[in-house]
């Protein structure tokens, strides 16, 4: 007889299976709904992903017809399969990346199966004796030879798939043949290449042919979009940080511009499928896509600069209320003039027009002039001597001034290198004679700064404040991510 509190567990377990099969279709409903929302905000965030999918049915309808024709399947027979795993294989979300698929399958099975064969003959010269030793040689220094050119960078990026496949298709063709009779395997390994050549050939077409995705376009629109969006961030950061309240918990600029921080794989990704990309619309034939790795390159280190100055103002520095406000306006108006010449720039890169120079180089040159001018207004109040000034504050607004300097720095380098796209890529010629007017009364030869990343001291030796043997060297303010640190020397003697 069972005891009362085994029968109390098995009615707990059975209350329990019972509310489990009660709630299932409700949590299978709920799961399903959220499958179905996710697949659909997919493909509104990218509708070329539909495209996409429906491209690759498209091609693999095509390719079936090795079977479904008879003097196809009789031409080929089950070697058809072999089109049908290629078109699986190669046809990608892009073009660049279906013809660099496409094209390294190609050549790589071609090559490999020609050196399996020659190895094959070579192997059987010896004797049927010596033949598995020296398969097994040569597939030894093969392997291992293209193994090794397969881990060198820049072979790996472009030409990786391809080295995998002729590994393989040397492999099965050079040991194949041990068994099986010799022009049995020539003739299966010809029918086996043309097949693959048939499928690659088919998706490239697909894939160039109906609705294609060109990734050198995304490239650079991309690069394009984070040069304004850092742009758009600096016309209203200073105003935004310097209002900052311990209250509101806002986003960091590293949060709120991780795309851009973190850019650099994609980018250099999109580079070289894009190299693989023939000539289209605004892009011509060996554009430089290299170029725009530059490009994004230098606009990350000006992210990062302006991340470190982020935080800093973001951090509780002790600086009064009243030398808050006389730095803020000038401050703004540095980052203003800072975001109207990256934008300038990225509306450069999209239309692939080159916008007249004085433009940009004039927000560049007045953003210089500003921080002069803060220069200029720390050194007369701070070295006035009626007031006791805090060293503390010194650093924190000459840190600040540093930053701001580096930005304006790093800006100017984005400037020279999207220069060189524009004339490397052959960038239109546009005259926009509003923007002329508009900087004929403007400075448009850039101010010297000091030297980079250093600010001199803000008020000379016989006006010293009160804390006279205070002394601050070296001090560095600097992102974690930026290669390059800016150094704050502040000297008081």
């Amino acid at each position: 007889m069972a005891s009362p509190i085994t029968s109390q567990e098995n009615a707990t377990y059975f209350s329990c299976a019972c509310q489990w099969l009660r709630q299932l279709p409700k949590k299978s409903c709920k799961k399903a709904t959220n499958v179905a929302k996710k697949i659909k905000k997919s493909g509104q965030d990218d509708p070329r992903r539909i495209t996409h999918s429906l491209k690759v049915g498209f091609a693999l309808t095509l390719v079936s017809m090795f079977f479904y024709v008879q003097a196809l399947y009789d031409s080929f027979g089950v070697n058809a399969l072999w089109a049908i795993m290629t078109v699986v294989v190669v046809m990608e979300f892009s073009v660049g990346a279906t013809l660099g698929k496409g094209l390294n399958r190609m050549a790589a099975t071609l090559l490999g199966g020609f050196l399996g064969f020659g190895v094959q003959q070579l192997a059987t010269l010896p004797g049927k004796t010596n033949q598995p030793i020296l398969l097994a040689i040569f597939l030894f220094i093969i392997g291992a030879v293209m193994t090794y050119i397969r881990c060198i960078p820049g072979v790996k990026a472009k030409y990786d798939y391809g080295f995998s496949i002729f590994i393989l298709t040397f492999s099965l063709v050079s040991i194949s043949g041990y068994r099986n009779d010799e022009s049995e395997t020539l003739e299966l390994s010809c029918k086996r290449l043309f097949t693959i050549i048939i499928g690659s050939i088919l998706s490239m077409i697909v894939s160039a042919c109906i609705f294609p995705v060109w990734i050198g376009e995304d490239l650079h629109n991309s690069v394009a979009k984070n040069i304004e969006k850092i742009g758009d961030f600096l016309e209203g950061f200073i105003n935004d940080s310097f209002n900052v309240s311990e209250e509101k918990n806002e986003k960091s600029f590293a949060e709120e511009y991780e795309s851009v921080l973190n850019s650099k794989t994609k980018e250099e990704n999109m580079a070289n499928l894009a190299s693989w990309e023939p000539r289209h619309g605004k892009f011509q034939f060996n554009h430089p896509w290299k170029q725009y790795l530059k490009v994004g390159n230098s606009t990350r280190q000006c992210a990062y600069k302006i991340e470190a100055l982020d935080y800093h103002i973001k951090s509780k520095i002790q600086i009064t209320h009243e030398l808050r406000n006389k730095i803020k306006d000038t401050c703004q108006h540095i980052c203003l003039e800072s975001g109207k010449a990256l934008k300038e720039l990225s509306l450069s890169i999209k239309s692939m027009k080159c916008l007249s120079k004085t433009n940009y180089k004039a927000h560049i040159a007045n953003a210089k002039e500003a921080i002069e001018s803060l220069s200029t207004m720390l050194k007369s109040n701070l070295s006035g001597g009626v007031v006791e000034v805090n060293l503390l504050e010194v650093v924190a607004i000459a840190a600040m001034a540093s930053l701001l300097m580096d930005v304006v720095i790093s800006i100017e380098r984005i400037s020279e290198q999207v220069d060189e796209l524009a004339s490397l890529a052959h960038f239109k010629s546009h005259n926009n004679n509003v923007h002329e007017d508009q900087t004929k009364a403007t400075r448009t030869r850039p101010l010297p700064l000091l030297r980079e990343g250093i600010m001199k001291r803000f008020f000379p030796r016989d006006k010293m404040p009160h804390h006279h043997n205070n002394r601050i060297h070296e001090s560095s303010i600097c992102s974690p991510k930026q290669n390059r640190s800016s150094t704050i020397e502040v000297i008081v003697q």
